[in-house]
């Protein structure tokens, strides 16, 4: 079990704090709902939570293989659909390294589509995903 905490600081700003690590993060709504734009909104952080989710599963399971996916990066776009106000879809983008060995791609994009996160979204949330070895 892993514990985080929030404050509301006013403005529609809040202060999390991972409470293992202490590490602290703020947020805010954004311009198009009411907000400054100054920081992660919270659906910004569930796209944020996706592509770092699938860099860091496949990560693990590189690095047992012996293949090193260092330098691989994620982009993700986040769509919001307007009533009722959720995330619509998260068009992602994983770049990885050209080294990795074509025999090798499906099993780690396997591994990508089954990250934690991506399993915990609800199923109407568009989750395309496209796989580039560019890097």
């Amino acid at each position: 079990m892993v514990k985080m905490t929030a404050t509301y600081l006013g403005e529609k700003h809040c202060r999390a704090e991972h409470e293992p690590s202490k590490s602290v993060l703020d947020t805010d709504a954004p311009k198009d709902n009411q907000g400054r734009g100054e920081s992660f909104s919270p659906t910004d952080l569930v796209a944020t939570a996706l592509g770092t989710c699938i860099l860091t599963t496949m990560a693990i399971v590189a690095e047992r293989d012996g293949v090193d996916i260092k330098g691989a990066c994620m982009h993700v776009e986040k769509e919001m659909a307007a009533n009722p106000r959720r995330i619509a879809s998260l068009k992602t983008i994983i770049d990885l390294p050209k080294s990795i060995p074509e025999d090798y791609r499906s099993k780690i994009e396997q591994v990508g589509n089954s990250c934690p996160v991506k399993k915990s979204l609800h199923p109407d949330v568009l989750i395309p995903i496209e796989y580039r070895y560019t890097v």
